[in-house]
């Protein structure tokens, strides 16, 4: 029998971090390794589809084509330690009271599964969801978790764990996300530049 259970979401880039991650990581990347530079040209075609189409997938693919499995291992212990740095000082103790009201607190970010995982580690969410990468080309998404596809993610997870949510509050600093803020009773907005509500 499914139960009804009190749910919290979260956003994280630009919601519980100020910088996005999936941005700063490309960058830490080009900081230590010259094979991004190759791919300045690609990244230019990629930036006018995203002025094109915000929804579209093969920009966000391609965009990050220069990510490679020697460089995911390499490099993302190091910009997770540094990245830790950007989080918004509330965001830790806000779940904490989520979590200690007796809600299941759940992420659910586009960021990917290489980098997020590590970052909230130490946050304690009831579930931490993601964009889904191929680990052999980890530029390449097996599941987008962005827009609509958050919904869907949270279902996916509610039907595992054999409970109906009730969505008490949803945190998010971005419109694309208003699938997954309209499911909720009420609807937290953040400044992804300064950390405070809207």
């Amino acid at each position: 029998m499914l139960k009804k259970t009190d749910v919290v979401l979260f956003d994280f880039d630009g919601t519980l971090s100020a910088l996005d991650s999936n941005v700063e990581f490309a960058r830490y990347c080009f900081r230590r390794s010259i094979r991004p530079w190759f791919y300045l040209p690609l990244m230019g075609i990629c930036g006018i589809c995203c002025w094109l189409r915000p929804s579209g997938i093969w920009w966000r693919e391609n965009i990050r084509r220069f990510i490679t499995p020697d460089m995911v291992r390499r490099f993302a212990p190091g910009f997770i330690k540094q990245h830790k740095r950007e989080r918004f000082g509330w965001a830790r103790e806000r779940v904490q009271s989520e979590r200690d009201a007796g809600r299941k607190v759940l992420l659910i970010s586009a960021s990917t599964d290489y980098l997020i995982p590590g970052l909230v580690r130490d946050m304690k969410f009831d579930a931490v969801i993601c964009s889904k990468m191929d680990q052999k080309l980890p530029w390449r998404y097996k599941f987008l978790c962005w827009g609509h596809n958050k919904v869907v993610a949270m279902d996916e997870w509610a039907k595992e764990n054999k409970i109906i949510p009730n969505v008490v509050r949803a945190y998010s600093d971005s419109t694309s996300d208003l699938p997954m803020m309209e499911l909720a009773q009420e609807q937290v907005w953040i400044d992804k530049k300064t950390g405070l509500r809207k």
